[in-house]
């Protein structure tokens, strides 16, 4: 890093055009997050949000900014899927953004096929390469160090069922990069995928 920076307490603004947060964290994976309300009705949104926590058990978790349906639907059932944005399913996930009523279903509204579930009651997308099953461990809400509770609820979940199209599995091994994975970055509207060209490899010292 050189010493010409800019720096800033994000308390006391960013000064620049746009909130630099998101793209400095960036790209990250999705949290395309499908759950369904205590009446069945199915719900499915995308989270910028999103990652991994624990290997054993494997737990993943997204946060929601705003108490929304989704967050809603996890209180009340305990369960969650995470499907995996490729980018033939960007524009889908993208439809998935809308601000909709609770009576909505975005599978429906995106063209998106609800595929049955083997271990907990909510559908996974049918279309994508990769869904996890999930069951909520924990849900916390979020605050600063002052203790003021923040508008935010993370959700971590223990993932209990794992799908995988067999075509991204070769030897044994998932293809990270064949399934076209789509990451959010900084921005309104910026998005990351990459391809078998942009990989490379480094093994831990000994």
């Amino acid at each position: 890093m050189t010493t010409d920076t800019h720096f800033y307490e994000p308390a006391k603004g960013h000064g620049l055009a746009h909130d630099p947060f998101n793209a400095l964290v960036a790209p990250r994976p999705i949290g395309w997050i499908s759950t369904r309300d205590a009446d069945g009705i199915l719900n499915l949104a995308p989270y910028s949000f999103f990652n991994a926590f624990n290997y054993i058990p494997p737990i993943i978790g997204f946060s929601s900014i705003g108490y929304k349906d989704t967050l809603r639907n996890v209180e009340a059932t305990g369960e969650f899927c995470w499907n995996l944005v490729s980018q033939p399913l960007a524009e889908a996930m993208n439809e998935t953004c809308a601000m909709v009523d609770p009576s909505v279903d975005e599978f429906a509204l995106a063209g998106l096929t609800p595929a049955k579930p083997r271990v907990i009651s909510v559908p996974y997308v049918q279309e994508s390469p990769v869904a996890f099953e999930c069951r909520v461990t924990q849900i916390i809400q979020l605050q600063g160090v002052d203790g003021r509770k923040a508008d935010t609820w993370l959700t971590l979940g223990e993932v209990v069922g794992v799908h995988i199209d067999n075509q991204y599995l070769k030897n044994g091994v998932y293809d990270t990069a064949a399934a076209q994975p789509v990451m959010r970055s900084g921005g309104p509207a910026d998005y990351f995928t990459f391809g078998e060209e942009q990989r490379f490899r480094m093994f831990r010292p000994k």
